[in-house]
């Protein structure tokens, strides 16, 4: 086949897909096949157009016909490939942890330009760990906590030579009462903070593939994670440590109050490269 009919039926084929009703927007179509085919091929976005007669491997066909087949029915293309991208770093997924995201490594660059080598941080509720090896690799002597043990599995698969971080098995919810694992100069969480109520507005691709006990909280008490950070943050940040947390755009200013009331210092929201609020850093009084 050749790779120019590949692409074109894919692309049409996505932006049709019932599965997603009615489908991808045509632009995002695009993005993913031609990511499909970059990592299953080597190929770039361009190759069909400077080589309308490149032909893919036969041995090569059935696993981008069997990717596509899970595209349709909604699945992630990171899940199918069992990867993606953080930071400039590939690390390991799968349907027991959420994606990893652009928008996080904000959360990361912040955190790392007031952080030094050697500092210890804390990251709660880890998931894939793609946070706290962030943090590990660059120097810092990291704890990631998760209550799922299948998503500390993968947090622990990650294929990276350096220091490690530690995984633990804890729910978040229950504090840190008993968590004995010293101070520490920063701590950063990408909680789940998606309102029951605000599954309406996601997609398929999110809703029946990536973990629900990582995404939602209940409307009744959307900021039930963030009152456990600053739990945390008020027995085991350090005087003058800061702590940084992803929160729900819609939620920014109720965010923040809970750290304030909280007693921090310095609480700032931090917007994305959309404008949109998305982390919320703060500092515990020195």
């Amino acid at each position: 086949m050749l790779l120019r009919d590949f692409i074109s039926g894919a692309r049409l084929a996505l932006t049709s897909a019932e599965a997603m009703s009615p489908g991808y927007p045509a632009e995002e179509s695009k993005a993913l096949v031609a990511r499909l085919c970059k990592e299953v091929l080597g190929v770039e976005s361009y190759t069909h157009i400077i080589e309308p007669g490149f032909e893919i491997p036969a041995i090569q066909e059935p696993v981008l016909q069997d990717a596509l087949r899970r595209l349709l029915k909604g699945e992630p293309l990171q899940y199918i490939l069992g990867y993606e991208y953080f930071m400039d770093r590939r690390f390991n997924v799968s349907p027991a942890v959420l994606i990893p995201r652009p928008e996080t490594e904000i959360l990361c660059r912040e955190a790392l330009a007031l952080s030094r080598e050697g500092d210890r941080a804390l990251d709660l509720c880890t998931g894939s760990g793609c946070i706290a090896w962030t943090l590990s690799l660059a120097g810092l002597e990291t704890v990631g906590v998760d209550i799922s043990p299948e998503a500390l599995a993968i947090a622990s698969s990650q294929p990276f030579d350096g220091p490690s971080p530690k995984f633990l098995l804890k729910d978040v919810l229950e504090g840190p009462s008993g968590f004995d694992e010293g101070i520490f100069d920063l701590i950063v969480s990408n909680p789940p903070y998606v309102r029951e109520s605000e599954k309406a507005l996601m997609r398929t691709n999110v809703l029946d593939y990536e973990p629900s006990l990582a995404l939602f909280v209940k409307d009744a008490d959307p900021l039930v994670f963030y009152n456990a950070v600053a739990s945390f943050a008020k027995s085991l940040l350090k005087p003058g440590g800061h702590g940084f947390v992803e929160i729900n755009e819609a939620l920014g200013e109720e965010t923040a109050a809970v750290f304030s009331a909280a007693g921090f210092s310095e609480v700032n929201i931090l917007r994305d490269f959309n404008m949109k609020m998305r982390v919320v850093a703060f500092q515990k009084r020195p």
